[in-house]
């Protein structure tokens, strides 16, 4: 119970940052973005989600990578379940072509580049 309002209290600030130029996507369209790919930010930082549901991020190339398992939802909301038990459910939604990642305290971070990821 308390994971489930953790889960909807980081959807709410998220969505707390949403500007009127956003567009929210259903999973559908989240998993066409996101699914197989590897996203790249403009602090260098990177998540891979791949097709097998797992997840990779790195914040360098060479530093430590931070592994789990992802799972998509409707209304853009991405969740992240760690290896070490620790998670995380943001949204990624559109503002123009441009993606954008909102975590769930509201910061956002636009996507600079997504490529497919090597399995």
């Amino acid at each position: 119970m308390i994971f489930v309002f953790t889960i909807l209290a980081g959807l709410a600030s998220a969505l707390g940052g949403l500007r009127d130029s956003d567009t929210r996507l259903e999973q559908r369209e989240l998993t066409g973005l996101l699914a197989g790919q590897v996203i790249e930010f403009f602090d260098g930082s990177k998540s891979t989600f791949l097709n097998s549901g797992r997840y990779r991020y790195t914040y360098t190339d060479d530093g430590p990578v931070w592994e789990g398992t992802y799972v998509l939802g409707d209304n853009s909301q991405v969740c992240i379940n760690f290896d070490n038990g620790s998670g995380r459910c943001d949204v990624f939604v559109k503002d123009g072509t441009r993606a954008i990642l909102i975590t769930a305290e509201g910061v956002r971070f636009p996507v600079r580049n997504i490529s497919v990821a090597a399995d």
